[in-house]
């Protein structure tokens, strides 16, 4: 036994509680006690409960108030309106009580919010509803005629099923000249009537008596109940049967089982023959006998039927010894019965609350009362959950429990329990009863919701059909019920100059994002803004997750030529001496593309010439050169179609013509070198800078003094002035075609520049450094205030 409760304090919360069968509901101060006649009608009002529980006015609804008696019968109700007591139905005493006085039954107020019980009575005072009634309506008696007067003869008892004053008081006999009668009291509290013998019977004068017994109770007016009693008068049998002992006492379990022997007892008669020949009956048949009967012959008294001791802890049977002659003799026979631990605990349930909020600790799961019973060691129980539970057992007062929550529970863990209570008690063997709740967490709004990535990133072609469905956002939310259903949105962006209301919108049930417009990649290459995810609790939680959406481009722009002007008002015409080299650099077509990566790589190539064979384009650069020597026979005009495409899917291209003029005289350009280039950048020393600076000053007069001559021999020579000029417009380019990104094939500005002098055979082409576009009016005018003595100078860009 020590090693089965070592065990059980290891595996389960014990807490231990005495229960007697017998409550004394009485004994505390608290108590609190009411009285009803039984057979009151349903309805009727009983007390104020507020008042005699000092509570204010509101306050038993408020707190969940309600009545609890054992066994789960309500007797008594509360009043929905007034919270006053009423009888929940008629009461009869007699059901609920038997032969107990006084009928008390307890029940508990049971308050919620905060928890409080308070302990109450219900006492039902009898009426007098229930007259006296003798087992059997005749009794017979066989008396000798030879008894000598103030012998006793004991007779069948009435039973009344009222109780106190309106029970069983005495017993009157009709009036006649031998007999009177008794009323005795028992230990059992019931009142038997004996008869009494005043004078001798004479068999020949009266062979047979009647006389009528009357049983009184003492309720007002009193009922009564009678029966006859037949007296036959014996001739001469001179000893009646007499028991051994007159008061016999016997134990015997409640479990024994039928048939067994309970107690023999023994009666001898003094006469000889069939006058000294003892048979053995109960006296009394009826509810408190009936589990027992007797041997005739042998009065061994055995079991019949099964005892409980909850219903009967004790029986008293009278057994009569009769002769042969008639004579009878009496003994009385208590049987106490002894409780074995045959009745499992009983548990009931008063309160149960499901589901409880989460996040609360100590809350109130359960309210419930355990008893057994048997009696003594096999009435002690023990009250146990399991330990891998945050609950916890109370004990509360007499033999109530509560069932708490340890801590705070989170539904997010665990949305439901399964407790098992067990009762077990202390008796051998022990028996133990379990109660199976399930307890319900509900949802506290207490999680945000999570999206499934902090930032998206999304990919659109540009030129997308308006509402297209670019992609989806999702975020979700561990809570539950309306807490868990979640709403996106689109947050205002920070960023003022992006028009968010216009290029997207956003589903606020399932978070698909649509672009509302034709997005273009060359207006808006990227772009980011928040979307919110915000559930529907009280008070509502959000979270927010970035979008950057990145406009993915397509080959949707031509390239565009930047130089030659395409137009002008005039072709523009490049000049190439004859005497020109193989490789010599005739122009250089510049382009670029509005598109990104490889939708802006352009290549070049020669569609058309004059001269197949004379021209050549680098594919990559579109510088035009020269592919061979000239010669008298080339034509002096010659016309070149130089095709620019990108590198896009489908590629798109653009055409430039070119037209070139072979001149004879026209001088070299001058290119430096990039070996000359870079010893210019190194350092030189005073010697050679006053050399340089010499001949340069020189070679500047000369210079200048042959353009003023080549200026006016141009003037004068009207037609041919047209022939070697291009029509330039004023100012730079627009800045949209300029590449500024640093992915076209133009990347930086360039300005070239052509000087002409007098010698139509001779010429000047200068290719100057890049410049920013932002610089460009600004270097371009500068640069030609640095060249005075190139004065037909043209700048393209």
């Amino acid at each position: 036994m020590e090693m089965m409760q070592m065990k059980l304090h290891q595996n389960k919360r014990q807490v231990m509680i005495f229960i007697t069968l017998i409550l004394s509901w009485e004994a505390g101060s608290e108590s609190i006690r009411y009285s009803v006649l039984e057979e009151t009608e349903s309805g009727t009002f009983v007390a104020n409960l507020t008042k005699d529980l000092g509570l204010r006015m509101g306050e038993l609804a408020a707190r969940g108030a309600r009545v609890v008696f054992k066994g789960n019968r309500q007797h008594l109700r509360l009043d929905p309106d007034t919270c006053d007591l009423l009888l929940n139905d008629k009461l009869d005493r007699e059901e609920l009580c038997g032969s107990t006085e006084p009928c008390v039954l307890p029940f508990q107020v049971l308050l919620e919010n905060p928890f409080q019980l308070f302990q109450a009575a219900l006492v039902i005072r009898d009426v007098n509803d229930h007259a006296p009634e003798f087992p059997a309506r005749e009794m017979q008696l066989k008396i000798s005629e030879i008894t000598i007067p103030g012998k006793v003869f004991p007779l069948k008892m009435a039973q009344d099923l009222d109780a106190g004053s309106n029970g069983l008081q005495s017993y009157i006999i009709s009036s006649n000249p031998h007999f009177h009668i008794l009323t005795r009291n028992r230990k059992d509290g019931r009142k038997s009537p004996e008869l009494v013998l005043d004078k001798a019977l004479d068999r020949e004068e009266h062979p047979e008596l009647r006389l009528t017994l009357t049983a009184l109770d003492g309720g007002s007016p009193p009922r009564s109940g009678t029966t006859e009693i037949q007296i036959l008068v014996l001739d001469s049998n001179d000893n009646a049967p007499e028991f051994a002992q007159e008061f016999y006492e016997a134990e015997i379990p409640e479990n024994s089982s039928l048939g067994s022997l309970v107690i023999t007892v023994s009666a001898r008669d003094l006469d000889a023959g069939s006058f000294g020949e003892v048979s053995y009956a109960l006296f009394q048949v009826d509810d408190v006998n009936e589990p027992f009967e007797i041997n005739a012959n042998t009065g061994e008294i055995r079991l019949k039927k099964k005892l409980d001791f909850e219903e009967f802890q004790s029986y008293q049977v009278d057994i009569e010894a009769t002769d042969g002659g008639g004579l009878s003799g009496k003994c009385s026979v208590v049987i106490k019965v002894l409780d074995v631990n045959d009745n499992a605990p009983q548990l009931t349930m008063s309160s149960l609350t499901s589901p409880i909020p989460e996040n609360l600790p100590e809350i109130l799961v359960a309210v419930f009362s355990v008893s057994d019973a048997d009696s003594g060691h096999n009435q002690q129980v023990i009250c146990s959950i399991h330990d891998n539970l945050p609950f916890v057992l109370r004990p509360s007062v007499e033999n109530f429990y509560t069932l708490v929550t340890e801590g705070a529970l989170d539904r997010e863990q665990r949305a439901e329990y399964n407790i098992t209570i067990t009762v077990t008690d202390m008796g051998t063997p022990r028996l133990k009863t379990e109660h199976n709740i399930t307890v319900l967490v509900s949802d506290v709004n207490d999680n945000a919701p999570a999206f499934t990535q902090t930032s998206y990133t999304l990919w659109v072609r540009e030129n997308n059909s308006p509402a297209l469905h670019i992609g989806s956002v999702s975020a979700t939310d561990t809570d539950a019920g309306a807490n868990a259903q979640v709403t996106y949105s689109l947050l205002p962006s920070p960023d003022s100059l992006v028009p968010l209301a216009s290029l997207v919108s956003i589903n606020p049930d399932n978070g698909h994002l649509f672009a509302l417009t034709s997005l273009d990649y060359e207006a808006l290459r990227a772009f980011e803004f928040r979307v919110g995810a915000t559930d529907r609790g009280s008070p509502a939680l959000s979270s927010q997750a970035l979008v950057r959406v990145l406009v993915a481009d397509a080959n949707d722009n031509a390239p565009f030529v930047l130089y030659p002007l395409q137009n002008a008002s005039a072709p523009c015409t490049e000049l190439v001496p004859r005497a020109a080299e193989p490789g010599y650099l005739v122009t250089k077509v510049v382009a670029v593309d509005g598109d990104a990566g490889q939708n802006a790589w352009l290549s070049y190539q020669l569609l058309k010439a004059t001269e197949p064979g004379l021209f050549g384009v680098w594919a990559h650069n579109g510088e035009v050169r020269t592919a061979r020597l000239l010669s008298e026979r080339d034509a002096p005009k010659q016309r070149l179609v130089v095709l620019v495409k990108d590198n896009g899917e489908p590629p798109l291209s653009a055409s430039v013509t070119l037209h070139v003029l072979l001149v004879d005289g026209f001088s070299q350009p001058y290119l430096p070198p990039p070996e000359a280039e870079a010893a210019a950048a190194a350092p030189a020393d005073p010697l050679t800078v006053y050399l340089v600076v010499a001949l340069a000053s020189v070679s500047s007069l000369f210079l200048f003094s042959v353009l003023v001559f080549v200026a006016v021999r141009l003037c004068r020579r009207g037609g041919a002035g047209s022939a070697g000029r291009c029509p330039v417009p004023e100012g730079h380019f627009p800045g949209h075609l300029v590449d500024v990104s640093g992915t076209g094939t133009l990347s930086q500005s360039y300005q070239y520049e052509v000087c002409l002098t007098g010698d139509h055979r001779t010429g000047e082409f200068k290719f100057l450094k890049p410049i920013f576009p932002n610089l460009l009016v600004q270097d371009t005018e500068r640069e030609i205030k640095e060249s005075p003595n190139c004065r037909n100078s043209f700048v393209f860009s």
